[in-house]
């Protein structure tokens, strides 16, 4: 079963090594990749990519990944919020999200790999 919907369409994301989609509902935009079968440094490539996609309020980033990306969330500033949910299959689902209360402004440019 995947875990991007039927109806998200493909984009292209600039760097990213994987594929992304696009579901739009609701006036919300969510992104979904799936890095889980990737190693490193894929994970944290396609993630600081996606999270440059997630600009308003309203937008979602989703990434299914084998393990939960702690060397991501260090490298965060407090204007990105994230829930991490492990999923049956053993997968790990993380959903990030803008924090618009946050005066941080995470320079995704310069997150090293």
């Amino acid at each position: 079963m995947s875990t991007i919907p039927s109806e998200a369409s493909k984009i292209e994301v600039a760097g990213a090594t994987v594929d992304f989609f696009k579901l739009e509902k609701d006036g919300e935009s969510t992104y979904y990749f799936d890095t889980s079968k990737c190693g490193p440094p894929d994970p944290m490539v396609n993630a600081v990519c996606g999270l440059k996609l997630i600009k308003g309020t309203n937008d979602k980033l989703v990434m299914m990944n084998h393990k939960t990306p702690g060397g991501l969330f260090a490298k965060l500033g407090d204007d990105v919020s994230y829930e991490i949910e492990t999923l049956d299959s053993g997968l790990v689902k993380i959903v990030f999200s803008s924090n618009s209360a946050s005066s941080a402004n995470t320079d995704f440019e310069n997150i090293k790999h």
